[in-house]
């Protein structure tokens, strides 16, 4: 026969930290209704559980991965389980009991109030309006749309005047005629 695990005591108040669990749940997939390892670990850095020597990501998916199966999800009694397993992960690294380094993380993720959105990037468009207003980047037709100091020609600058005087609009030498034949 397989001994059973040991039963253990987790320090918070089931109804206030339930609550929190579904709400990182849910984080990035409204309708969810388990908790994914991705969310799971969010939780867990959120709640500064996870570190670069103590808790990893690798260790939390491996015991994650133990508990959730192929489902790859896990509910909230699940998820206590996944949390035994870290704890277990850690005990065996610090030479602590499992139920103090258990206690040591419930405490933390009892205290955690909401996801954050601290990675998420703000968008920054000072790169892209200074390049499209320096008139020196423009080449071609475009660039006889600025004075040499930068100013823009106004309609002068974006409109070809249309001439109606007769000549071909290539033609160079108007207003010459008279002067060549001695018209003057």
């Amino acid at each position: 026969m397989a001994a059973d695990k040991p039963k253990y005591d987790y320090k918070w108040d089931t109804k206030e930290v339930k609550p929190k669990w579904e709400a990182f749940m849910k984080f990035g997939a409204a309708t969810a209704t388990e908790m994914t390892g991705k969310n799971f670990d969010k939780w867990l850095k959120d709640a500064g559980v996870l570190d670069s020597k103590n808790i990893t990501t690798t260790m939390t998916g491996i015991a994650f991965s133990k508990v959730a199966g192929p489902k790859k999800k896990a509910t909230f009694e699940e998820t206590k389980k996944v949390l035994v397993n870290v704890a277990e992960d850690r005990a065996r690294q610090s030479k602590a009991t499992v139920q103090d380094e258990l206690d040591a993380i419930c405490e933390k993720l009892a205290a955690l109030e909401a996801p954050t959105l601290n990675s998420a990037s703000k968008s920054d468009a000072n790169g892209v309006y200074s390049r499209l207003t320096d008139h020196t980047k423009y080449t071609g037709a475009h660039k006889e749309r600025f004075n040499t100091d930068g100013s823009g020609k106004g309609k002068a600058g974006r409109v070809d005047a249309v001439e109606s005087s007769g000549y071909v609009g290539a033609y160079k030498n108007k207003d010459t005629y008279d002067k060549v034949h001695g018209k003057q």
